[in-house]
C-alpha cells in the first residue's frame, strides 16, 4: 500500500468545495465609495450651480440686450406705419367711391327735375300717361333715397351758401334777413357732400 491516504468512496463522491477569498473589506469600500457619491449627488441637486460670468460676456449680453430692443422698436414703427397706410388706402378708396357715384348720380337729376315738372302740372289727373310719368318718378325717389340722397328744399330757411346758390335777391318785409323766398331748382346731398346747389331767391 502506497502512503497516499486511502481515500473512502464517500470523499470521491463529495464536490472540491474552492477555496473563499475573504471579500468583506472590499464590500465595505465599494459602499461606502457609493455613499459618498450619492451624499455628493444629494448635495449638488440641493446646491444649484453658480456661473461667473467675464466682463466680456456681460458686454456681449448687453450688446445683444440693446439689439434685441432696437429690433423690437423698428417692429413697433413698422406696424405703425402699415396701419397708417392701411387706413389712408381705405379712406381714399371710399372718397374715389363717393366721387364717382355722386357723379352718376348728378347726371340722373336733370330727369328727376322734368319727371317731377310733368307731375307737379294740374289737370289729366285720370289720364294714363301722367299716371304712368308719377309711378317712374316716386320710383326714382325711391332708388335716390336707397342710395342715400337727401333732396334740399330751404324754402323759408335761412341762405346757406355752402348749400344754396343764390340767383336773385328781393325785398320783402313779411321775410327775415337772407331768407330764401323761393326755390327755382331743389338741390340734392350724397350724405354730407353736395351733388347739386339748390338755385334760390334770397330776401334782403
Amino acid at each position: 500500500m502506497s502512503k497516499e491516504e486511502k481515500k473512502t468512496p464517500e470523499a470521491e463522491n463529495q464536490p472540491v468545495q474552492p477555496e473563499q477569498e475573504d471579500t468583506a473589506p472590499q464590500e465595505q469600500a465599494q459602499g461606502a465609495e457609493a455613499g459618498e457619491q450619492e451624499k455628493q449627488e444629494a448635495a449638488g441637486a440641493e446646491t444649484p450651480e453658480t456661473f461667473t460670468l467675464t466682463r466680456e460676456q456681460m458686454e456681449k449680453m448687453e450688446g445683444l440686450a440693446g439689439q434685441l430692443s432696437a429690433l423690437n422698436d423698428q417692429h413697433l414703427r413698422l406696424m405703425a406705419e402699415y396701419d397708417n397706410y392701411r387706413k389712408r388706402t381705405q379712406k381714399e378708396k371710399e372718397s374715389i367711391y363717393q366721387d364717382a357715384k355722386a357723379d352718376t348720380i348728378g347726371k340722373f337729376l336733370e330727369v328727376y327735375d322734368n319727371l317731377e315738372r310733368a307731375v307737379s302740372q294740374e289737370g289729366d289727373e285720370d289720364n294714363v300717361h301722367k299716371k304712368g310719368m308719377t309711378m317712374i318718378f316716386h320710383e326714382l325717389q325711391g332708388i335716390l333715397e336707397k342710395l342715400g340722397v337727401t333732396v334740399i328744399d330751404p324754402a323759408g330757411q335761412p341762405f346757406d351758401p355752402e348749400r344754396h346758390n343764390a340767383v336773385l335777391h328781393i325785398e320783402d318785409e313779411n321775410l327775415g334777413e337772407n331768407v330764401v323766398s323761393q326755390v327755382f331748382q331743389k338741390g340734392f346731398l350724397l350724405g354730407d357732400k353736395v351733388i347739386r346747389f339748390a338755385t334760390v331767391q334770397v330776401a334782403n
